[in-house]
C-alpha cells in the first residue's frame, strides 16, 4: 500500500527503478543483451537523455569492495553492464539471470558498425597523442561514429582536469557521446566530478577502447574472450597488467570461497522453501516530512512490481527515506539490487538513508550478496 503520497510529475526521474537489475557480490547488473545495450544507447543519444553507464568487470568488483567511493559511482550509474565472463559465471552459480556478457568496447563496436544513426564522439584521455589517432582513425571510415575532438589530460589531478575553460572547450562541439579513458578508479571520479558540467548525453569510463580504435592494442578475438581468457590475450598486449590479474585471480578465488559458494547453497535452500514464505508488502508514508518505506515478507524477482512502484514514487521528489526492514524474510538479487540503486539516488541527491529494523537473517544475506553496506546509513549532505 502507498499511503499519504501525493505523486509529483517528473520530466526525468534521476533513478530508473523500472530496470532489470540483478546484484552480482555488491554491484547491481543490467540483463541486457549487446544489442539491447545498444539500442538503449541509441534512444538515448537520440533524445538527448542523460545515460551515465559504467562496465564493471572482475577489476570493477574486486576494486569496489574495497573503495566506497568508486563503488558508489557504479551505484550511481543510469545503466551497468557485465564486462567479464567472470562475472556471468559467477551469476549463474549463484542462479541469477544474468546471460550475457556485455563489454564496453564490444558496445562501442555495435554502435560504430551500425549505420542508422550518426553519432559524434569525444575522446577524453588515453596516453599522448593516442585519442587523436583514434579520432583520425574514426573519421577515415566515414561510418556513423566520428569523432568532433580529443583531448589527453596527462596524469594531472581530478581538479586539473576539471576546469570550467575545459568543459567548454568539450561542450563547443556538441558531441553525444564523451568517451573517457582514464583508468577505472580516475575515469570514473572524473566523470562524477563533471557529469552536471557537461551535455553529452552518453558518458562512460572505456579505457581500452581509444587504444583499440588506435590499433595501439589488438583486441581478443571474440572466440577468446567468449571463453573468459581476454586477460591472458591483455597480458600479451600489455604485459605489465600480469600484476593486476594476478590480484584479481586471487580476490577471485577468495570471493568463491567466502561468497559464491556460500551464496549458491543457499539459494538452492531459498528455491525448497518459496512456497512456504510470506507474501511481499510495501507501505509508503510521509511522516515528518520524511518518506518511510516499510517491506515485509519474501522479495523475489517476479514479484517487485510494487516494490518498484513505491521507490518510484518516496523519490519523485528529493526526501530524506527510512527504509524499515524488520518484517523482511528474505531479498533474492533482483530485491538487492532495487536496493542498492536508492541508495545510489539517496547517495547522487545528498539526502539521507536510514535502513532500520533488519535481522540476523538479512544480514547474512546481505553479507553473502557483499551488500551488507545497504544497512549502513547515508546521512543529508
Amino acid at each position: 500500500m502507498i499511503a499519504n503520497e501525493t505523486m509529483v510529475a517528473a520530466p526525468a526521474p534521476l533513478t530508473d527503478f523500472r530496470r532489470d537489475v540483478y546484484c552480482v557480490l555488491g554491484l547491481p547488473f543490467d540483463a541486457l543483451t549487446l544489442e539491447q545495450a545498444r539500442d538503449q544507447l541509441l534512444a538515448d543519444a537520440r533524445a538527448g537523455r542523460r545515460n551515465f553507464f559504467s562496465t564493471p568487470n572482475l577489476n570493477f568488483l574486486v576494486t569496489s569492495l574495497g573503495d566506497t567511493a568508486f563503488r558508489d559511482s557504479v551505484l550511481r550509474s543510469d545503466l551497468s553492464f557485465a564486462d567479464g565472463m567472470p562475472i556471468i559465471w559467477m551469476a549463474r552459480a549463484l542462479d541469477i539471470p544474468l546471460r550475457h556478457r556485455v563489454a564496453g568496447s564490444t558496445v562501442f563496436e555495435r554502435l560504430r558498425e551500425q549505420r542508422g544513426q550518426a553519432l559524434k564522439v569525444y575522446f577524453f584521455g588515453g596516453p599522448d597523442g593516442v585519442a587523436q589517432r583514434a579520432g583520425d582513425v574514426l573519421n577515415a571510415e566515414g561510418g556513423a561514429l566520428r569523432c568532433v575532438g580529443a583531448h589527453a589530460p596527462g596524469f594531472g589531478s581530478i581538479e586539473d582536469m576539471s576546469t570550467p575553460a575545459l568543459m567548454a572547450q568539450i561542450n563547443a562541439t556538441k558531441p553525444d557521446f564523451v568517451l573517457v579513458a582514464l583508468g577505472a578508479k580516475r575515469g570514473q571520479a572524473w566523470i562524477e566530478r563533471n557529469l552536471e558540467a557537461l551535455e553529452a548525453p552518453l558518458i562512460s569510463h572505456l579505457g581500452a577502447v581509444i587504444n583499440f580504435v588506435a590499433g595501439t592494442i589488438v583486441q581478443a578475438p571474440s572466440r577468446v574472450s567468449g571463453l573468459g581468457l581476454e586477460w591472458l590475450w591483455r597480458i600479451k598486449e600489455e604485459p605489465a597488467l600480469w600484476r593486476r590479474y594476478w590480484k584479481d585471480g586471487l580476490a577471485l578465488l577468495g570471493l568463491l570461497v567466502k561468497r559464491v559458494l556460500p551464496g549458491a547453497l543457499a539459494a538452492r535452500r531459498a528455491r525448497a522453501t518459496r512456497a512456504r514464505q510470506p507474501a511481499p508488502s510495501v507501505d509508503l508514508r510521509t511522516e515528518n516530512g520524511q518518506r518511510r518505506l516499510t517491506l515485509g515478507g519474501a522479495w523475489h524477482a517476479g514479484d517487485l512490481a510494487p516494490l518498484r512502484l513505491a521507490l518510484t514514487a518516496a523519490t519523485a521528489t528529493p526526501a530524506d527515506i527510512v527504509l524499515d526492514l524488520s518484517a523482511v524474510s528474505a531479498l533474492d538479487s533482483a530485491a538487492v539490487a532495487l536496493l542498492m540503486l536508492l541508495y545510489g539516488h539517496q547517495s547522487k541527491i545528498g539526502r539521507a538513508y536510514q535502513p532500520v529494523g533488519a535481522g540476523k537473517a538479512l544480514r547474512r544475506a546481505l553479507t553473502l550478496h557483499c551488500a551488507e553496506y545497504l544497512l549502513t546509513p547515508l546521512p543529508t549532505a
